[in-house]
């Protein structure tokens, strides 16, 4: 019913849902099928990266590609060095989905691409499209904080061919050659057939920020959608 992220501890879970999306009568009648309670917090937007963001370390995956930040040494011997300042977007490749999604742009040739980077984030992904060649790159999230620092990381790496949107949705008046959708289950699936209709004959499609246990349900789906699955590859249970 909405919510986007979970986290499960010894005799309770977590559960976590955007304000407008949440639902409390909707939430009161599936808990009271179970017998189950729960309390609600409401939790202020804030900087909760803001000690991490100065401390945290360059991500390298193998010698394809590094991510650092601004006050870190370029590193030798990567073929594609990205600068990022994360603030409070998502996207530094420490995260399995994100490494995963680059790990898996090196088998891809984005020459002369046109690319939808669906969830961008702080723009690492259309970043590293652009790098790897790509034309034209549109990269969109649903998010302020992350449209402002994927504008502020894609100056920093010199970077002319990504157009950012701000959007719910992946709407798109081209049709892509390669899209990245690095983002959660509920959101790919609300938007599976908009990703399917922005696709030409032979794009590629690239989705991660799926569980393992996902698996099984976004196969379905895919097939449903006419997509055929060429492979799976798992991180850390991602």
């Amino acid at each position: 019913i909405g919510f986007e992220g979970v986290e499960e501890k010894e005799n309770e879970t977590v559960a976590f849902i955007s304000e407008e999306s949440f639902d409390e009568n909707e939430l009161k009648t599936i808990f009271e099928k179970f017998d189950v309670s729960f309390t609600q917090t409401r939790i202020e937007q804030q900087n909760w990266n803001a000690a991490w963001e100065s401390s945290f370390e360059p991500v390298q995956v193998n010698s394809f590609a590094a991510i650092r930040a601004s006050f870190h040494a370029e590193i030798p011997g990567v073929e594609h060095d990205i600068i990022i300042t994360p603030k409070m977007s998502f996207g530094t490749g420490h995260h399995a989905t994100t490494f995963l999604m680059i790990q898996e742009m090196q088998l891809l040739n984005f020459k002369n691409q046109y690319v939808i980077d669906f969830g961008t984030g702080t723009g690492v992904l259309a970043i590293l499209a652009e790098k790897l060649g790509a034309k034209e790159i549109l990269a969109i999230d649903n998010d302020e904080w992350s449209i402002n620092n994927a504008k502020e990381n894609i100056a920093a790496n010199l970077c002319n061919n990504i157009i950012i949107r701000k959007s719910d949705e992946m709407i798109c008046e081209k049709k892509a050659t390669i899209i990245l959708a690095n983002i959660n289950l509920n959101v790919i699936i609300a938007n599976i057939s908009l990703i399917k209709n922005t696709c030409l004959p032979q794009s590629y499609v690239l989705l991660s920020g799926l569980i393992t246990s996902d698996e099984l349900q976004i196969s379905q789906v895919l097939k449903d959608y006419g997509f055929k699955i060429l492979k799976c590859v798992e991180r850390n249970n991602w």
